[in-house]
């Protein structure tokens, strides 16, 4: 049966407030859980991102000769032909549930332009002697170009 509100008895309306201050209590707690979590997403956020402050990678290709800056100044593409390409720097996504140092992928402004970058235990460029602790893709749009990087 429901009783309309004039008709509780003294008891009831005390047992009304600590319902509607419970509920109170349990909605300020939910929302400084929500502020705590909040801000540790934010300093997790800071810390990658004050991380990547110190990112330089220089990568190179061969056949087709090209090569790539990556900075916080931005990411500068040049071909062999001298032509080039600016991009905004953009923080890099990194492979779940592993270290940022691993996988690098920047998603590059524009359709379709992605530089991945891939922690492997040595690459070559196929021209030299040299080997570089870094693999990498550049995909511009429909072509896709491979290389090798370091960190500078």
């Amino acid at each position: 049966m429901y009783r309309v509100i004039e008709d509780y008895l003294p008891e009831d309306k005390i047992m009304k407030n600590i319902i509607v201050l419970s509920v109170c209590l349990a909605s300020t707690v939910i929302g400084l859980q929500a502020d705590a979590v909040e801000k540790t997403l934010n300093t997790q956020d800071m810390i990658v991102s004050q991380n990547s402050q110190n990112e330089v990678f220089i990568a190179r290709g061969t056949e087709p000769f090209w090569n790539i800056n990556v900075s916080r100044r931005g990411i500068f593409y040049t071909d062999i032909n001298g032509k080039k390409l600016n991009f905004p720097y953009v923080t890099p996504l990194k492979a779940e549930g592993r270290s940022a140092d691993l996988v690098r992928v920047y998603k590059l402004r524009g359709r379709n332009n992605t530089l991945i970058i891939t922690k492997v235990k040595e690459c070559s460029d196929g021209m030299s002697d040299q080997k570089y602790p870094y693999a990498t893709t550049l995909i511009l749009g429909n072509r896709v170009l491979e290389g090798c990087a370091e960190r500078k």
